[in-house]
């Protein structure tokens, strides 16, 4: 049978490429937001004793260390009987079919095929398509897009990751959601005062906010002019000196949200959350708590965890009633109100990439705007 009739007939291509049934996955519709990177394990989630599945973008993946220590990313189907190979087994850099013992190296070629012989060399050149990886901050970065686009851009970075006098960990969520949602909800103060309340704000006690919202071709930043305003943790550990509050929110195209709370130049508290889509409605979200507390910093590594969990799962909830809330009215029906300008220039960037750039990118604008929360 010829690799042109293999595809044909649904088959992955002798080159690895996409068979025409692969085509309906999110991957191949979402415009160009699958040109980019996105995060598809912890680093020490990836090994060199055992595979590791992750999906993006409905694309299955299976990723495991080589015999350089590197991290390699190859489509999770063996091209034999298109087993799962993330459920074989990692040894000497490679990996094998848990079905019929098909082993392909870190590139993606298939070095073994046990039915073909003593000395199992394959006869057939055969390989599985290979993702681009970029590993960094702790962090194993997969790219969805053409693999020749991949230099022109580089994986978002944890602000303060490693820096002397601050801290970071990581909290992995799985939200029911659409990517922009999710993003709506990360950069969202008026609901932290209903979802949150008690723990973030309060119900009932509703201040005047001004912010500016300012939309570039490929983010949006939101500052916040509340230097009295706090947030839910003990004002000792944040903020003992009373220095005035600075607050930024940012969203980083396609699907990278960054949250500041500054106070002064010595005390800060980050949180960037990275979302990986499994499908166009569930997302596992990479949340990096980065703090500088000064001496409270271990304290802080032992409360912050506990407190930062509970928030979390608040917004899993709420996401998961509107999720269901959309499919069962059959789609969106926003009304919006000014607080919901920083909504709206999410929605456009991201809908202009969803249908694939084309037509005039949304303006940049910078807009003052007002709100109680």
């Amino acid at each position: 049978m010829t690799t042109s009739a293999r595809g044909r007939q649904g088959f992955e291509t002798l080159d690895g490429t996409p068979s025409p049934e692969r085509r309906d996955l999110m991957r191949w519709n979402v415009g160009t937001l699958h040109q980019s990177w996105y995060v598809a394990a912890l680093s020490t989630q990836v090994t060199a004793r055992k595979p590791f599945a992750s999906t993006i973008l409905e694309e299955p993946i299976v990723l495991f260390r080589g015999k350089d220590g590197r991290s390699t990313a190859l489509r999770d189907r063996c091209l034999h009987r298109n087993a799962a190979l993330s459920e074989g087994d990692v040894f000497d850099g490679c990996i094998g079919c848990p079905y019929h013992g098909w082993t392909y190296d870190a590139s993606g070629a298939c070095v073994t095929v046990p039915s073909e012989g003593p000395g199992c060399a394959p006869r057939v050149a055969r390989s599985l398509e290979r993702f681009p990886v970029i590993e960094r901050d702790g962090l194993v970065w997969v790219w969805m897009g053409d693999p020749n686009d991949a230099t022109t851009k580089e994986p978002f970075r944890f602000p303060h990751h490693g820096e002397p006098g601050w801290r970071t960990y990581y909290m992995l969520t799985w939200f029911d959601g659409d990517v922009t949602d999710l993003v709506e909800n990360f950069m969202d103060v008026p609901h932290t005062a209903f979802v949150h309340s008690g723990w973030f704000r309060k119900a009932g006690t509703a201040k005047r906010a001004e912010a500016t919202v300012e939309r570039t071709r490929d983010a949006v930043h939101v500052e916040y002019f509340q230097p009295d305003d706090s947030i839910g943790f003990t004002k000792w550990l944040v903020n003992p000196d009373g220095a005035p509050m600075t607050h930024t929110d940012r969203f980083f195209m396609p699907n990278v949200t960054r949250v500041d709370y500054m106070w002064g130049e010595r005390r800060g508290f980050v949180i960037s959350s990275q979302i990986t889509p499994a499908s166009p409605t569930r997302a596992l979200v990479y949340t990096a708590i980065t703090f500088r507390f000064g001496v409270f910093n271990p304290l802080a590594r032992v409360l912050l965890p506990w407190y930062t969990r509970v928030v979390i799962d608040q917004d899993v909830r709420i996401m998961a009633n509107q999720t269901a809330n959309i499919a069962r009215f059959g789609g969106r029906r926003f009304h919006g109100t000014e607080a919901d300008t920083i909504h709206r220039a999410i929605e456009s960037l991201r809908e202009h990439a969803r249908l694939g750039g084309d037509g005039p990118a949304p303006e940049p604008f910078v807009e003052r705007i007002a709100f109680w929360m």
